[in-house]
């Protein structure tokens, strides 16, 4: 009898890097509107122009990346004086990280030696620009990362006045905001607001058909025939809903298939998919702590060590357990309330024993959120 396993060598994935959440697919659907809208603020460039300031807002996994890296290589086909440059500020979240950044992916040279100012860095990068004749056009994604260390103003302010020090320089910027509760304006100083009036392009969460057919075309493109049926991709999406990203459904499918190759099927079995949802809830909660602020996570984790299942401390008792330089007053409260709003904890309202006392619970397990919150410091 001839047994139906799966060698080591064989694998259920055509191409395993068309799930990769970074990678950018050739055929990019259901963001028509939006792309050309990033064209059309962009083609001033290649007329020697300064590009439309464009703000890019919507949640996480709706394509904003994407749209922007697909019109970035466009413009890097059609033109050599007109530099794209994409700067991921969850990695670089300071100031002198996006212009240490900016100087490298311009000059392709090492980042500039240890203790070399901001101020020096910006010269240099103006001395490049003018030696070279190109412009720059550079692509803040996640740029709410600088909001949340208090970094915008100080980032921006240089990238749209240097101008004024060097005329022939203009930066364009493309600013992607993916915390849908920023008030944008608000987070503007008025030395900032005076020079910055971007378009705005909206990226509204994905749709369930939409999800569908992003989800079938990756699996058509990354596995074999047969290997995910469309009533196992149907759960899938079903899954994906209820969070709104479409990145989750590319995770689900990869690990799904890595269940099915572990045991040595030649498809997917409903089986491998609940494993992948279970170990699913892993990474959500990774991307989730992953958008906080660093003063966020210290305050959730103050709470986690405190929580226990008998145990729910107070806001009280977590602001006193802070370190000393901790957030003051008014920003730990907003902390909670974001905290709560995200669902990684419940505020809950007791009037018991005297006084009005906030307790804090911990919405995901304990054990766990300590876990991915050590790795992320």
């Amino acid at each position: 009898m001839k047994p139906n396993l799966l060698s080591w060598e064989e694998t259920l994935f055509r191409d395993p890097d068309v799930f990769d959440l970074n990678y950018v697919p050739e055929q990019f659907d259901y963001r028509d509107e939006q792309t050309q809208s990033l064209v059309f603020a962009i083609r001033p460039a290649l007329r020697g122009s300064k590009i439309l300031d464009t703000v890019c807002r919507g949640p996480p996994g709706t394509g904003k990346t994407t749209s922007v890296k697909k019109v970035f290589d466009s413009l890097r086909e059609a033109t050599q004086q007109v530099i794209p440059i994409h700067v991921n500020c969850r990695i670089d979240a300071s100031e002198y990280a996006v212009f240490t950044r900016i100087y490298t992916a311009l000059t392709k040279r090492s980042p500039p030696p240890s203790g070399t100012s901001v101020k020096q860095i910006i010269d240099m990068i103006a001395r490049y620009l003018e030696q070279e004749k190109v412009q720059p056009v550079v692509c803040l994604d996640d740029a709410n990362y600088l909001i949340y260390e208090n970094q915008f103003n100080k980032t921006l302010y240089p990238l749209l006045r240097m101008h004024e020090i060097f005329p022939s320089i203009n930066f364009g910027l493309i600013i992607i905001i993916s915390d849908p509760e920023i008030d944008l304006q608000n987070s503007l100083e008025i030395r900032v607001q005076s020079t910055f009036h971007p378009e705005v392009i909206q990226y509204p969460p994905y749709s369930a058909r939409e999800i569908a057919g992003i989800l079938n075309e990756r699996v058509k493109q990354g596995l074999y025939p047969k290997v995910l049926g469309p009533e196992l991709l149907d759960i899938i999406i079903a899954h994906v809903m209820k969070h709104g990203d479409v990145r989750l459904g590319l995770d689900l499918i990869k690990r799904s298939v890595l269940y099915a190759e572990k045991a040595a099927r030649t498809a997917v079995i409903e089986e491998d998919i609940a494993k992948a949802v279970e170990a699913s809830r892993d990474l959500h909660l990774e991307m989730l702590i992953s958008s906080l602020a660093d003063d966020e996570r210290l305050v959730l984790r103050i709470a986690a060590e405190l929580f226990s299942e008998e145990t729910s401390p107070t806001t009280k008792e977590i602001m006193e357990a802070l370190p000393d330089g901790a957030p003051k007053l008014t920003r730990v409260s907003e902390i909670f309330k974001r905290l709560d709003r995200l669902r990684l904890i419940d505020l809950e309202y007791s009037n018991q024993g005297g006084g009005r006392r906030r307790y804090v619970h911990i919405h995901e397990d304990r054990d766990m959120l300590l876990a991915i919150l050590s790795r992320s410091e």
